[in-house]
């Protein structure tokens, strides 16, 4: 019952056989169309099919719903009329593991070792840029950004937080337990050992830990010259997306964060494009190739305060608390944080914050329209 309240009924299966002397046509009783290919297909609902097949698709439970409902993950499980041909997991991750690491290498960090993006030099002469993502996705999202903001002048990193992207994850309660206090802790080590020298630029995006990013700069003020923050749950008024109440529910949680499309379905449901396969393919690495990913996210979601953070956020950053300059960079057509989450923010500390609105883009400014972000940044920083 749990089930079927989560998941609608997205989803049809076509299953026919062919034998090897008569190929002979199997035809259901049920449908007038009949089909000889050896396939197992998953496809969504078509707008044009009648009311009452819309009917039984919501009534019954589809346990493939979750997998097939958004757009650039329905071809990678499209299997082909040959079975035996068919690449198992194992192949596909090799045919993509050495994709999206541009820019990147790993840095070891006391026992962890973090995958960092880097741009530019030390010696750049307008500064140094730190960008932060959110979950459940990756610094990748920051890498047309950055490499362009590098060849203006500027010293980039974007790291992968633990436990997302290509960063260890450790299993929880095995050296990192994914509390708020370690990633704070991990942050201000890793900037140790990268040489990040105060007082440095700060871009902060997304939930879970892009609110740690947040809650890291108000314990961190003295460090950060100038904040940008996109699209990021700003307020008590802040909506909190499907995904990470899920991860919160006993048993559902562990079923809901070994999806190994959690990452590219959280930002197209967020956002007004579809991702390109070979991106899709980036955000799907780390959840198809270990479970790690997902417990680590699920353990965070699980150890978070998200009303708790945002109150802390909107209350630190409001006037009296906060004096550096704030560029709050944000998608007009994000889908999980609209548009009066920026402005009462903006209201908190008008001397302090600018608002600038992106026109078509949705959670994800620096994915969906990097061009405008790096107008926005070039003039601000």
């Amino acid at each position: 019952m749990v089930f079927s309240t989560m998941f609608s009924s997205t989803l049809n299966l076509a299953i026919s056989s062919t034998t090897n002397s008569s190929r002979r046509r199997v035809s259901n009783t049920s449908s007038r169309r009949g089909v000889n290919s050896m396939r197992i297909r998953a496809s969504s609902t078509e707008k044009g099919e009648s009311k009452e097949k819309d009917q039984d698709d919501k009534s019954s439970f589809n346990p493939f719903g979750f997998v097939t409902d958004n757009p650039s993950s329905r071809s990678a499980i499209q299997l082909p009329e040959t079975p035996a041909d068919d690449g198992n997991v194992g192949q596909m991750i090799d045919r993509i593991q050495d994709k999206g690491k541009e820019y990147g290498s790993y840095v070891k960090s006391g026992k962890l070792r973090w995958f960092v993006r880097e741009t530019g030099s030390a010696k750049s002469r307008r500064g140094t840029i730190v960008f932060l993502h959110g979950a459940p996705t990756q610094s990748f999202s920051y890498r047309v950004v950055m490499s362009q903001l590098s060849d203006l002048g500027f010293h980039c990193y974007a790291p992968d937080w633990i436990g997302f992207g290509f960063s260890d994850k450790p299993q929880p309660g095995y050296g990192f337990d994914y509390t708020e206090k370690e990633f704070h802790d991990a942050l201000d080590k890793l900037l140790e050992v990268l040489g990040v020298e105060s007082p440095f630029f700060l871009v902060v995006q997304g939930f879970l830990v892009g609110s740690y990013g947040l809650t890291w700069a108000l314990k961190n003020s003295s460090k950060i010259s100038k904040l940008a923050i996109l699209n990021t749950p700003l307020t008590s008024s802040s909506p909190l997306p499907g995904l990470f109440q899920q991860l919160k529910i006993p048993l559902f949680g562990e079923f809901q964060c070994q999806n190994a499309i959690i990452a590219e379905r959280f930002i197209e449901a967020g956002s007004p494009y579809v991702l390109k396969n070979e991106k899709a393919d980036v955000y799907r690495l780390p959840y198809l190739a270990s479970s790690g990913p997902g417990f680590a996210i699920l353990a965070a979601a699980r150890k978070a305060n998200f009303k708790g953070t945002f109150n802390e956020i909107a209350e630190g950053f409001a006037t009296n608390r906060w004096d550096k300059p704030i560029l709050l960079a944000w998608g007009l057509s994000d889908k999980y944080l609209p548009q009066s989450v920026a402005e009462e923010f903006q209201n908190g500390n008008p001397q302090n914050i600018k608002l600038k609105l992106i026109e078509g883009a949705g959670h994800m400014p620096q994915e969906d329209w990097p061009e405008k972000v790096i107008d926005a940044f070039r003039v601000f920083f």
